[in-house]
This record gives C-alpha cells, structure tokens and sequence, in this order.
C-alpha cells in the first residue's frame, strides 16, 4: 500500500508543484489504483511514473473546484485510448456526473469503459468489499467539499506452523484446512481445532484523505487513529484568520488535528505557490513542533504505509 502524489499545490499550477491529485496504490492488495482528485495536468504527471492509467478503476473527488477536476476529462479519454476496458467508479458531490457527461459529449469523446457514478449525499460508507470499506463525511469549505476514510480489513492470522510441530502434526492439505480454522479429524484418531493453532490476526491500515476545508469536528471523525492523514495546508503559522476567511486550514491546524486524532504520519498537501522550498521546509518545521511525524510533501513523493508493528 502505497500514496504516490502527482500534484500538491493549490490553486493553479506552479513551476514546482501541480494542483490536486493523489492516488492510492493497492496492486499487492486488489490490484487496483484508487485516485483522489484529478487537477489540471495530472495525466502528464502520470507519464514521470510507472503508473498505468488502466489500472486506476475508482475516482474520488473531493469538490468540484476545479483544481481538483479539471484534469478528469482528459485522464478519461486517455485511459481509454491506452487500452483499459475495465469499468470506472466516480465518487464526488452532486454535480460530478454533469461535469463529466457534458465534457465528454461536448468534446465528442466516446469511451472503451463504463463509468458508473456515486454522487454523495449523506455522509457514511459509500463503498464496501471483502477487504476494504470506504467513509466519507462532509467538510467546511465555499462548496461541498468531502473527506474519505480508507479502512482496510484486519489480516487472517498466520498458522502457527512451529506449534503444529510440536504437536507432530504432519504437513499436507491438512495444514490449509487449519489455517481456514476447520475442525479436523487426524489419521490417528486425534480431532484438531485449527483455531487453536491460529496466530493474532494483523491489523489493517487506514488512509484518511480530505478536500479542502476549515477547521471541523469531522476531521477527527474522519482520521481516528489513522496510519496516515493527509490534510491540505493552504496557509501558515499566524495565518489562521486567513484560512478561516478562505475556508482554508493552516499548517498548525493540520498538526493539532492529527494529535487530536492520534494519527500515525500527517502528509501536508495543498500548499500555496507563495511558499518557496525553504518556506516550505518552514512550515514542515512549525508543524513537526506539535506532532513531529509531519511531513511537507512534493510531486512525485511516493509513501510506504507499511503494517503496524505487533505488540
């Protein structure tokens, strides 16, 4: 599991950093990419990374504003002319469907896949599998703007392969039987709970990651005891009536909520052109003062989420 960032500034697109657009790798996982916003360029972006556009089949929109949507037109006609067939989901706010249908039937675009839309109206899971569940909740922000939660199952325990040893119990198809927890019966007559040789299972891991907003009860909701919380930083310290007035966050916020939240590792996305590399550092430095796995990202960043450790 993996974040791979292909734009993190706000607002328009800058030398250094490109507007809004993440995605979530999970090929050892699903083999699938999930994409959370899609702004000017990000299709370009794409091509400085071994990401295949075909292999992104969920679309998570934040808000409508268009630095987080108006580079979904075009990854769509070209995910089609690079060969994926598979179909598409679009989560976002009322108003994602007319967005895409009219520039697609305006530009007379026509696709190799489906899309299938999920516009969001109460907040909740909006998806579901076998392996992961997704949640969203409303933002403060000009328009609708959403945040989701990104849960992944808990892991089967391993079997304790050692114990089963010790307890001469021969290898063979009888070992997968136990790891799936059946009850099985021996040649010598012994009758084996698999569930007792069964290891803790391994916790899953969460991703939050918000659209643009202002300070508010749902972040935590949002990013409880998350791996990792991506937050949007638009301004900094000092700048807290700004980012009130814009409907924005500061750095300082970000980091309160991920104390707030016990967040394992706060990713700082969205940062406006004014702040250069070294005030960019500055900012990374003034958040890591109230939670010090803060981390500043830049196009192209890519983020481990590795396990947590056992107890």
């Amino acid at each position: 599991m993996q974040l791979e960032f292909f734009g993190t500034g706000a607002g328009v697109p800058g030398k250094f950093r490109n507007v809004s657009s993440v995605v979530l790798r999970l090929l050892d996982e699903v083999n699938e990419v999930w994409m959370f916003d899609c702004g000017e360029g990000t299709q370009q972006q794409i091509l400085r990374s071994t990401l295949k556009p075909r292999k992104i089949n969920k679309i998570f929109i934040t808000h409508l504003h268009g630095d987080h949507i108006f580079g979904l037109p075009g990854l769509l006609s070209s995910r089609s002319f690079q060969g994926g067939t598979d179909d598409l989901t679009i989560y976002g706010p009322v108003g994602i469907k007319r967005y895409v249908q009219t520039s697609l039937q305006v530009s007379q675009t026509r696709l190799s896949y489906q899309i299938h839309y999920v516009e969001l109206t109460d907040p909740g899971v909006i998806y579901e599998d076998d392996q992961f569940t997704v949640k969203a909740e409303r933002l403060d922000h000009q328009i609708e703007s959403w945040g989701y939660r990104v849960e992944e199952h808990d892991h089967p325990g391993e079997l304790m392969v050692q114990k089963l040893q010790e307890e001469h119990i021969p290898a063979g198809p009888v070992y997968g039987k136990l790891k799936l927890g059946e009850l099985v019966t021996l040649a010598d007559g012994r009758t084996i709970n698999g569930q007792d040789f069964i290891g803790q299972p391994q916790p899953g891991r969460t991703v939050t990651i918000l659209g643009d907003t202002r300070k508010t009860a749902n972040i935590e909701k949002l990013a409880q005891d998350a791996d990792v919380l991506v937050h949007e930083s638009t301004f900094g310290k000092g700048e807290a009536k700004l980012a009130r007035n814009y409907f924005h966050s500061t750095n300082i916020q970000a980091a309160q909520g991920a104390v707030q939240a016990n967040v394992g590792q706060l990713l700082l996305t969205h940062i406006s052109a004014r702040y250069t590399a070294k005030m960019a550092r500055e900012l990374q430095q003034q958040a890591r003062q109230i939670f010090p796995r803060s981390k500043v990202v830049k196009d192209f960043d890519v983020v481990d989420i590795p396990f947590k450790k056992k107890e």
